[in-house]
């Protein structure tokens, strides 16, 4: 189905600690985190708060575990802020990923964002950008795409419940807007679902500038209990709306049969942040490689 070369496995540390929430997995050491992963048969890793900065410190303890980095989350606020800002930390980021190894730099807009605000409910609140707001948007992301390629790396864009960019009509204009050989889009299975989305649909429209994947399923009756009880991101989080592919709501499979047709190269990134003290991180890594390995042989 896909070829195990091109199409790599990874997962983000973020079922050991919480960025957003330190306390969830406080305890868990960073190395305590990288060996697990190694335990459960992936290859790659996001980029944690937890994770050395001097990236000769971070290659060894990888190396010593076959992990590589992957990807790493960089929050832009070419809505909100002047765009040299967000340049500024944008080629610190793409500088520090480069020497790791890295081909890839996961971008979202975080100007307006709610999805670090525990008590603002997350689907009440969801920013709108104005018609500025969102030419700001693509022309910044564009110039981030420039300077990604300075490097021959790529930038792709990651819809996230809680920002400007998260529905359907949001990524169609996002991507409309953008150039396809400077913007790429990194699917996100769990964010698609969780606001209630066709994945489906928006896969099959822009397979080709998918360049970046994260694996998450979303558990049904959390889901269900976000509107109603005006949960905020956080606290869905925290009541285990996210779990990892396999179990939950969401079919996987037409979703690997889409990437698969159209020879989708490059990682996919189990990323289902839960609460440690309730999902052993190791127990559900191991259990999604056993089902990313059922569905795609790899």
């Amino acid at each position: 189905m896909f070829n195990a070369e091109k199409v790599k496995l990874g997962i983000a540390p973020i079922a050991w600690t919480n960025d957003d929430m330190p306390e969830l997995g406080g305890e868990n050491t960073f190395e305590q985190c990288v060996s697990e992963m190694a335990l459960a048969g992936f290859t790659g890793s996001e980029v944690g708060n937890k994770y050395p900065k001097d990236p000769a410190v971070l290659k060894k303890a990888l190396d010593l575990r076959n992990i590589q980095i992957c990807n790493a989350w960089f929050s832009a606020f070419l809505t909100t802020k002047p765009l040299e800002e967000t340049v500024a930390a944008f080629i610190k980021h793409r500088d520090f990923l480069h020497a790791m190894g890295a081909k890839m730099i996961g971008v979202a807009e975080q100007g307006h964002s709610i999805q670090g605000m525990m008590d603002v409910p997350v689907f009440d609140k969801k920013p709108v950008f104005t018609d500025e707001e969102w030419e700001k948007l693509a022309r910044g992301l564009e110039e981030l795409g420039r300077l990604a390629a300075e490097k021959g790396m790529l930038v792709s864009y990651h819809h996230h419940m809680g920002t400007g960019v998260q529905t359907t009509e949001e990524i169609d204009r996002l991507m409309e807007m953008t150039d396809s050989t400077l913007v790429h889009l990194l699917f996100d299975t769990g964010h698609l679902a969780f606001s209630g989305e066709d994945a489906e649909a928006i896969l099959r429209k822009y397979v080709k500038r998918v360049k970046h994947v994260h694996l998450k399923d979303v558990r049904k009756d959390i889901l269900a209990r976000v509107k109603p009880e005006k949960m905020s991101f956080l606290k869905a989080v925290k009541e285990g709306v996210f779990t990892v592919p396999g179990d939950g709501m969401i079919n996987f499979e037409p979703l690997f049969k889409i990437l698969a047709e159209n020879n989708y190269e490059g990682w996919f990134v189990v990323e289902a942040e839960q609460d440690p003290a309730k999902a052993n991180p190791l127990e559900y890594a191991m259990r999604a490689r056993k089902y990313i390995r059922e569905k795609t042989g790899l």
